[in-house]
């Protein structure tokens, strides 16, 4: 996983970033609703940023009602938000080697990571490592790829190439962070399905967010499987 320093190049009163604090409204709800998260669910909030500009950064942490069931995790130093957002409690470490054993949350949170932990290794790293630790189900959220414009360079269309020609075309417009994939490595809803194919022990599904008729964020939703039966996912939310 990255450091968060290169990410935000968006001015926070941004048009981008409005539209990015409506979308990750709709994801909190999708995944408070979809697990009908309570006050003494745990959860684990994977990838949080050392980041304060933006309204949405940690949206989690700044939304959500009872901070005091949220452990947070990321790479770089977050540590604030045991002060800002009072009970939470923040644990360095990363994504892809989670420091907790199996099972030991509720729910297990992680939004906005997975393009940026590299190859498509790492990435099912993380959902294999987002799944070890939930003893109940797990919340992915992702940029969908197929959105027609690219959210962390806002650049239209190009992301449609294969990957090789887009980071190329990166390089010479001057994205050269952006161009690495170990840094944005873009995902779309077969792939997730893909990623998930063998992890039997949940029901998982793809859940989207959508943005002027077009889907623009993925919602990996795993719930597991417990030995009575499993519960039916509720269905998505039809913004």
């Amino acid at each position: 996983m990255t450091s968060d320093a290169n990410y935000y190049l968006l001015n926070p009163d941004s048009f981008q970033i409005r539209i990015s604090t409506r979308q990750r409204r709709i994801m909190y709800r999708t995944f408070v609703d979809t697990f009908a998260i309570g006050p003494r669910s745990t959860i684990l909030d994977v990838g949080v940023t050392s980041d304060r500009t933006f309204e949405n950064s940690n949206y989690l942490e700044s939304w959500h009602p009872h901070r005091q069931t949220i452990v947070a995790l990321g790479i770089d130093d977050a540590s604030f938000l045991q002060r800002t957002s009072d009970g939470v409690r923040f644990v360095r470490g990363n994504g892809l080697n989670l420091p907790f054993p199996p099972r030991s949350f509720d729910y297990v949170h992680c939004a906005a990571v997975i393009e940026h932990v590299g190859n498509v290794k790492n990435q099912c790293q993380l959902i294999l490592e987002c799944a070890r630790v939930a003893q109940k189900g797990f919340f992915i959220a992702t940029p969908n790829r197929w959105f027609p414009v690219e959210v962390h360079t806002s650049l239209p269309l190009l992301h449609w190439l294969p990957k090789p020609w887009h980071r190329s075309v990166l390089r010479h417009l001057a994205y050269e962070f952006y161009s690495r994939e170990e840094n944005l490595n873009l995902l779309n809803a077969k792939d997730l399905r893909r990623m998930t194919a063998d992890l039997t022990s949940f029901q998982v599904c793809v859940l989207f967010a959508s943005l002027w008729g077009f889907r623009s964020n993925l919602m990996l939703v795993g719930r597991r499987i417990m030995t009575s039966a499993s519960r039916t996912l509720k269905a998505p939310l039809n913004e």
